[in-house]
């Protein structure tokens, strides 16, 4: 039998819901399992982690808490822009998405969380920040 370790290349299926039950993603919905070198920060730690020691076949449940996942809700990552700072034709939604980059090149996504008369507040967290995370995992091949 095979058994996960950092090195290798592996494929899962995994199921990941929020503590309320919603489930935020699935590799069983999309009917295809994810594959990654295991060790080599491809996926969340505390992901990449319960993979290791598993035998092919094995299926476990995990809980993963802010740190292990996505991190903490970082607040200094809020921040209110003018709106005269977006495009002319830019649609505020409150939940909406705003993709740009930084004078450097680097990509950033962020999240509208409130929009005001002349200002909008993005939040730049990753979504999933600050959530505790559950994983049911299924380790599919190891190769």
């Amino acid at each position: 039998m095979s058994t996960a370790k950092n090195g290798d290349n592996v494929s899962v299926h995994y199921v990941g819901t929020l503590d309320d039950g919603t489930k935020f993603d699935s590799s069983r919905d999309r009917g295809e399992p994810i594959s990654f070198t295991v060790g080599a920060g491809q996926m969340i730690s505390g992901f990449n982690d319960a993979v290791v020691d598993m035998n092919v076949g094995e299926t476990k449940t995990i809980t993963l808490a802010p740190d292990r996942a996505y991190g903490n809700l970082n607040q200094d990552a809020i921040q209110e822009f003018p709106k005269d700072q977006f495009p002319e034709a830019f649609e505020f939604i409150s939940g909406g998405v705003v993709q740009g980059q930084y004078p450097d090149g680097t990509g950033f996504t962020a999240t509208i969380t409130e929009v005001k008369d002349d200002t909008a507040i993005l939040d730049f967290n990753h979504p999933m920040a600050g959530k505790t995370l559950n994983f049911e995992i299924e380790l599919v091949s190891v190769g």
